[in-house]
């Protein structure tokens, strides 16, 4: 997991860990951060706790009303008030003042551990104690000039939605599989009883591949509106699909820009080589380390050990080569990061 920042320890890679890697046991992480980024650029680079109050509150208050399960334990004080408010029995201001009290007692000082230790850029100081609150850091603050931020509140909601729906459904039990809808271009989970549509498969691949296409390493976007936005991509061709098993499932998306995945020289229903297959399985490990629920998912999908999801991959290959033949080789367009 380490690896995923240690290849290429830039500001990107090292906020992407947090929220991709990091511990979860409540989803008040994905509400810090996702404050943090709705700060942005913050004039003042102190943000007293009664004004991350107001965005922290607001974005566990929405998650609530369609997730009512946002930590693991049985009860939690802060998120009794969170609900007393959606059912119009708290004003807004008793709201921040009960999150300014109960919201912020562990997510500030977790939110830089990333597998059991802290990572080597923060992104804030804590000084609740000396000044109320805390002090944006210059490389928050460089983060937010970079040219893939837009896409770090997307990659954070996505992520978000997939840990309370796996919390919600309760992956032991009923979380049979995350899927994907080809014309929705959206992840979907499934039980025997209902199927629950949960986020865009840009949003949650994105970080996962630190913003840029799978096969050339230019930079991506999952912004609907950016001329980058990143194409999602059948590794192993679709056309595939009756000899391939599960090929619409997670292990086998990628992102892509539309010059690899459909432009004058792109990959359309050609194997790609060796050397890709290689990358999708690190891609993969990503994913599995970064638990529920695609974790789930990947491990009943291509097997339970790295050496058994190794091998999954290989066969399939093999399969693939013999039934399509031609083999394709993108242009490197980029530093091979991931």
């Amino acid at each position: 997991m380490s690896r995923f920042y240690e290849i290429e320890p830039s500001l990107e890679n090292y906020w992407r860990a947090v929220i991709l890697f990091g511990n979860n046991v409540a989803s008040y992480k994905f509400a810090l951060g996702k404050s943090l980024l709705e700060l942005g650029a913050v004039q003042d680079d102190l943000v007293r706790l009664e004004q991350l109050a107001e965005p922290f509150s607001r974005h566990l208050c929405e998650h609530l009303q369609h997730a009512p399960k946002q930590v693991t334990s049985k009860s939690s004080k802060f998120l009794d008030t969170c609900k007393s408010f959606n059912r119009g029995e708290l004003s807004q201001q008793s709201l921040i003042e009960q999150t300014v009290k109960l919201g912020f007692n562990n997510v500030i000082d977790a939110f830089h551990i990333v597998n059991r230790a802290e990572i080597d850029t923060r992104f804030f100081i804590d000084e609740r104690k000396t000044h109320g609150g805390i002090r944006m850091t210059k490389a928050f603050l460089q983060l937010t000039e970079g040219e893939q931020f837009q896409s770090f509140e997307h990659e954070t909601e996505a992520r978000w939605r997939l840990v309370e729906e796996a919390w919600g459904m309760g992956v032991s039990r009923n979380l049979v599989s995350v899927e994907y809808d080809r014309e929705l271009k959206a992840l979907f989970a499934s039980n025997r009883e209902r199927r629950v549509n949960i986020t865009s498969c840009r949003d949650s691949l994105n970080g996962y591949q630190k913003g840029y296409c799978f096969y050339c390493y230019t930079s991506i976007s999952v912004e609907p509106s950016s001329p980058l936005l990143a194409d999602v991509d059948h590794f192993l061709p679709w056309v595939l699909n009756q000899d391939i098993p599960a090929i619409n499932g997670v292990w086998n998306l990628v992102l892509a820009c539309p010059e690899c995945n459909r432009g004058e020289q792109g990959k359309f229903a050609r194997i790609p080589s060796l050397l890709l297959l290689e990358r999708l399985h690190r891609r993969n490990e990503y994913l599995i380390n970064s638990h529920l629920p695609l974790r789930e998912t990947l491990m009943s999908q291509t097997g339970r050990t790295t050496e058994r999801r190794a091998q999954f991959l290989q066969t399939q290959y093999n399969i693939a080569k013999q039934r399509l033949i031609h083999q394709w080789q993108p242009q490197a367009r980029g530093e091979a990061t991931f």
